[in-house]
């Protein structure tokens, strides 16, 4: 009798082991692809799910957005410019069955191909093109991985330039570019400055010569500055009446 309640407990034990193994448990942003007996037989949504073991297996996968990250690669530019870019992509799991079958890694795929694109996508521009069309090169590069990646199940959501690196030649020519340009505008603006001085100065002494009082004002205003600078030079201005007789006697000459 105590062989016999013995024995039932182990088969239970069996069995409660047989159903616990059969009792697949995926989360919500999970999918299982499901072979039996190693050919496929379809995809096990998010939820308790059974399986038959030996007969069954399955290989689980994250859709979750993911990010990797496409290390600097060498890359010549259309003007024969070396230069170092790396890059961001990410990329989700539209087809999970064609994740697991038609590719082993389908990380290392990614990056690689984002590699080699990015390379070839960056020799068809010049330096100027590259350093000011990030996001257009970034586009282009997206599409063709997108594109290549498709047959994998790979939905490719977007790629970003991160670091564009060039050569130190190169840095200190587009500085002294750059210190160029700098002096080239500050040049016009003192150019610029200078000229609306002189018309100010023309449109004052315009003035001034119509208004001789407008030329005793300022005397006086010379005057008091002077004073206020405790200058020991002392200056008297010429009354107006003096200049005035004066042009008179030259004109009767």
């Amino acid at each position: 009798m105590v062989l016999g309640f013995g024995s039932s407990w182990f088969f239970l034990f069996w069995v409660a082991v047989i159903v616990l193994a059969c009792l697949k448990v995926i989360k919500q942003y999970e999918r299982a692809v499901r072979f039996t007996l190693g050919k496929f037989s379809g995809i096990m949504e998010p939820g308790l799910r059974v399986l038959i073991p030996i007969v069954q297996t399955y290989e689980k996968i994250d859709i979750r957005v993911k990010t990797v990250d496409v290390p600097s690669q060498e890359c010549v530019s259309k003007d024969n410019v070396s230069l170092k870019v790396n890059a961001v992509l990410y990329y989700r799991i539209s087809d999970s069955k064609k994740a697991v079958i038609e590719v082993e890694s389908f990380d290392y795929a990614v990056s690689q191909l984002a590699q080699t694109t990015m390379r070839n996508i960056i020799g068809e521009f010049e330096l100027d093109e590259i350093l000011a069309q990030r996001e257009l090169i970034s586009q282009k590069i997206q599409a063709i991985v997108d594109k290549d990646t498709d047959p994998w199940g790979i939905k490719i959501d977007k790629i970003e330039l991160k670091d564009i690196e060039l050569p130190e030649t190169m840095k200190r020519a587009m500085a002294h570019q750059a210190e160029a340009e700098r002096d080239r505008r500050a040049r016009i603006t003192l150019a610029k400055a200078e000229e609306q001085s002189a018309h100010s100065l023309a449109l004052a002494a315009k003035t001034i010569g119509k208004e001789p009082a407008a030329l005793q004002l300022r005397l006086f205003q010379t005057m008091s500055d002077i004073a206020t600078e405790k200058n020991s030079t002392i200056i008297l201005p010429v009354p107006i009446e003096l200049i005035e007789y004066i042009k008179g006697l030259s004109s009767r000459k």
